[in-house]
């Protein structure tokens, strides 16, 4: 079972619910998503870090001796990426989707690929769980290649997949082809706004869904109506509470210290499982 945990916006408390899902499962592995700036790994410090492998994307590269700038390679490539002038022909890597087409419209063979670093991925374990997450190269504009890799590491009963905020491309390539998608919300106006967001998303991408309501207690029931009338499930609420936050602050996984809530999570868990089967 793959579920992802996802939010139309920052700050609801995604990794909160993440990391509780993965220390209440045995054997749950996590996979961190949000690339651009993980930090689930934190909330685990007695893992062992098992090894660190670059992540690398194939771009052009032009032989200047073979390439006669009849701009063939320009005019195919969809994403701006290279540029001929009369006595010279330009790539520009971050561009790049790596599709090919260049290398195979060239009419004289002076494209070759060559591979270029976006980021790393990290993957540690302890006795009862793993997590995976990849860190994106400062100044990348392009995170989906990194998930695609941080994603095929999946390899547990249970996985869970910390995504991206937002309802980007890089949140369609992390909730994509998962068994079930658990959206983080709060009970705001702005909350709701996002909520609608991501849970459009979802149906167009058909994943169930369900949400979690963070911070319960705070804003209006609103969230609550609409969820109603949308006929999505809330499989859990958490409250507005100091003690979790002060907890999470430090960062400590707040089951580990609340027992009654490990078991709320363990059983939200089991109801995802049934609900995805």
């Amino acid at each position: 079972m793959i579920v992802s945990v996802a939010s139309g916006k920052g700050g609801t408390g995604k990794t909160l619910v993440a990391t509780s899902i993965t220390a209440s499962v045995k054997g749950a592995q996590l996979l961190d998503c949000d690339v651009e700036e993980p930090n689930a790994f934190l909330f685990f410090p007695e893992m062992k870090l098992l090894d660190r492998k670059e992540c690398t994307v194939p771009v052009p590269q032009i032989d200047e001796k073979l390439c006669v700038h009849c701009g063939r390679c320009a005019e195919v490539c969809a994403f701006n990426a290279i540029a001929v002038i009369p006595t010279r022909a330009v790539v520009f890597p971050e561009l790049c989707h790596g599709c090919g087409a260049c290398m195979i419209s060239c009419p004289e063979k002076a494209i070759s690929e060559v591979l270029r670093r976006i980021g790393w991925i990290s993957r540690a374990r302890s006795e009862d769980h793993e997590i995976v997450w990849g860190e994106l190269e400062p100044g990348e504009a392009r995170p989906t290649p990194l998930i695609r890799d941080v994603r095929r590491h999946a390899n547990a009963d249970t996985v869970i997949v910390d995504c991206p905020p937002g309802a980007s491309c890089s949140v369609v390539e992390s909730v994509r082809d998962t068994d079930f998608c658990l959206l983080v919300a709060e009970p705001t106006p702005f909350g709701l706004y996002d909520l609608d967001l991501a849970l459009k998303l979802l149906e167009r991408l058909s994943i169930p869904r369900g949400v979690l309501v963070n911070k319960s207690g705070i804003g209006t029931r609103e969230i609550y109506s609409y969820l109603e009338k949308r006929d999505v499930p809330v499989l859990m609420e958490i409250p507005m509470s100091r003690e979790i936050a002060e907890l999470y602050s430090r960062g400590v996984i707040f089951v580990n210290m609340l027992g009654e809530w490990r078991e709320r999570f363990t059983n939200l868990a089991e109801r995802i499982r049934e609900m995805s089967e």
